[in-house]
């Protein structure tokens, strides 16, 4: 079986959304509910490569599969506590190293106890149900899976956020040597000093003169060299010569710079508040995306965490309008809404974990606007077969459609490459923008 990293696929699940959105739930900073995840995520992928309970833990991982444990890590999730607190036993046992771990991470990332606990929670959600849909879809075994957690253990030592360390908890030994503790270490009092454990005779180097003959020294491995004087006739020119020539070529440096032309410095402009930073090098200069998030209040009095502009911000404000509500079937069809935050994984119409957010916040948007009613389009670029396109498209739109599980979805249709705009010999960044999913409302 190829190796795969899990730690990736469980990492996959805690994007700039989610922490966004889990921060504003537990009323703390992203940063440090992105350091609780940085800590917390290699504590419960570490006791789960290094538990010796594998055949329990095989069959948690399938439960968890068939739980929709994914679907509700930031909601209530309270129908699988069983398979967490599970799996958390599993993991840590009985003992006292649960809450040792809570207060560590909880002084580390600066949040508070109870929502590191929550934390904790989410994140063994994640991991238990990541590594059980990942059991299910590849019809692994219980030998199977054993051999998938023993892969994962030359990835743990990668994990470890910095200025953190398990080794006083003792899990030094879960991540190599990285952050292995030391064990039957003698006291420095009672330990014994390296020169009465093998003593020596000290070596004195001589002095030589230029004019004496050449002194032969005998290491301690019995190996013999010659002791070169520095006092030849030619080394003392360059002790006043080789400082006034490096005075010189310090003197001609700073000359070129100061008649050197100023060179225009690119200036970048970023939105205000940040909440995902997106990063791509092309031809050595790195892009930076930033994007401000807001709340979006919903006419109940709810509210959920958006992006500023996004679609959930633009679809309440539409639904809310004159313009909604005035507007025919005819005027409808042409005002699509692009979500911007929703992917699926490479040629397939799989959904990547980022990308419930935004369909759960789709679904509270709908169930505030119970008369809305939908279509889903969704679109590929030029590159590839017209038909392949077309067939993708469409089980894209159909996914989208299924995961929202509305009746006030109606419809679901891929559009393949039709509309697209840009060659299919232009450059993925380029050919993005054909790329894409939208809903549009319909009468």
């Amino acid at each position: 079986m190829s190796t795969t990293n899990l730690i990736d696929l469980i990492k996959g699940q805690f994007g700039p959304s989610t922490i966004s959105q889990t921060a504003t739930q537990l009323g703390e900073s992203e940063s440090g509910i992105s350091k609780a995840i940085s800590a917390l995520l290699p504590a419960i992928i570490g006791g789960l490569v290094n538990s010796n309970a594998r055949s329990e833990l095989f069959t948690t991982v399938k439960e968890a599969s068939n739980s929709g444990i994914l679907s509700n890590l930031l909601n209530d999730n309270s129908g699988n506590e069983s398979i967490i607190t599970r799996i958390l036993h599993l993991i840590f046992g009985s003992g006292d190293r649960l809450e040792a771990i809570t207060s560590a991470v909880s002084e580390y990332s600066g949040i508070r106890k109870d929502s590191t606990n929550s934390l904790m929670n989410i994140v063994a959600a994640s991991t238990v149900g990541t590594v059980g849909r990942y059991v299910t879809e590849n019809n692994l075994d219980s030998s199977s899976f054993d051999s998938l957690l023993n892969d994962q253990k030359n990835n743990l030592s990668h994990l470890l956020p910095a200025g953190f360390s398990f080794a006083s908890l003792g899990l030094g030994n879960w991540f190599g040597n990285v952050d292995a503790q030391a064990l039957n270490v003698i006291p420095e009092p009672a330990q014994t000093p390296v020169n009465k454990i093998n003593p020596s005779t000290p070596v004195i180097e001589k002095d030589v003169t230029a004019s004496g003959p050449a002194k032969i020294d005998v290491t301690r491995s019995g190996q013999t060299h010659e002791i070169v004087s520095e006092r030849d006739s030619g080394g003392s020119i360059w002790k006043w010569l080789l400082p006034l020539l490096l005075l010189l070529l310090l003197g001609w440096f700073f000359w070129k710079q100061c008649n050197k032309k100023a060179e225009a410095v690119p200036v970048s402009t970023t939105d205000s508040t940040s909440t995902e930073v997106n990063s791509a090098d092309y031809n050595g200069d790195t892009v930076i995306v930033k994007r401000e998030t807001m709340v979006v209040i919903l006419p109940s009095g709810k509210t959920l965490q958006a992006y500023k502009g996004g679609i959930e911000d633009q679809i309440v404000t539409f639904l809310k309008s004159d313009d909604y509500k005035n507007a025919t079937e005819d005027q409808l069809k042409d005002k699509w809404f692009n979500f911007d935050n929703l992917n699926f994984e490479f040629g397939k119409a799989v959904l990547t974990p980022d990308s419930k957010v935004q369909l759960e916040n789709l679904k509270l948007i709908l169930a505030e606007f119970p008369d809305a009613k939908i279509k889903i389009g969704a679109y590929t670029d030029k590159k590839g077969d017209a038909n392949t396109n077309l067939k993708l498209s469409n089980e894209r739109a159909n996914t989208v459609k299924s995961s929202l599980n509305s009746s006030q979805v109606l419809e679901a249709e891929g559009y393949g490459s039709k509309f697209a705009k840009i060659p299919a010999e232009a450059s993925d960044k380029e050919r993005e923008s054909d790329r894409k999913t939208a809903i549009r409302f319909v009468k």
